[in-house]
């Protein structure tokens, strides 16, 4: 292993977000002003991925008032918090570059239906039953009744 791959594993997130180029996502981003730190949510479609290690980064692009915005995000960068997948993206190409000639409806991509994962339902909590305490002995002599 080269001296600057050990470098790199030092900054590299361990677990990285999973997603595809044409998926919507939600990147919550950490914002810095002054002394104060807030996340910011940044919403749109993923239309581009490059490179790998530490450099490999993202391009999520966004409509804001009819004009197209496009921010670029480094995979392993701290001020990321996290990708959200909110919807997936069929596309046949690497690079959704057409969709910056589209506008309004004519932007939207079909989306994949991935079957979920099904939940394991938990078995019913019921409650113990509570021991039954054994007959106490009685005190009193019974006296049969003489008629």
């Amino acid at each position: 292993m080269s001296k600057i791959r050990r470098i790199e594993q030092a900054y590299a997130k361990e677990e990285l977000p999973k997603f595809n180029v044409g998926d919507t996502v939600d990147v919550h981003v950490l914002i810095r002003e002054g002394e104060k730190e807030r996340v910011q949510v940044y919403s749109g479609t993923v239309i581009r991925k490059r490179g790998a290690g530490l450099a490999a980064t993202y391009t999520v692009r966004r409509i804001v008032q009819g004009q197209g915005i496009e921010r670029v995000f480094p995979l392993h960068s701290p001020f990321v918090q996290k990708v959200e997948v909110k919807r997936s993206g069929k596309v046949r190409r690497a690079r959704l570059y057409f969709l910056r000639d589209r506008m309004g409806k004519a932007t939207r991509l079909k989306e994949i239906m991935r079957p979920r994962a099904k939940k394991v339902k938990k078995a019913p909590k019921v409650a113990a039953p509570e021991p039954v305490a054994a007959p106490e002995p009685s005190t009193e002599t019974e006296t049969p009744a003489s008629e």
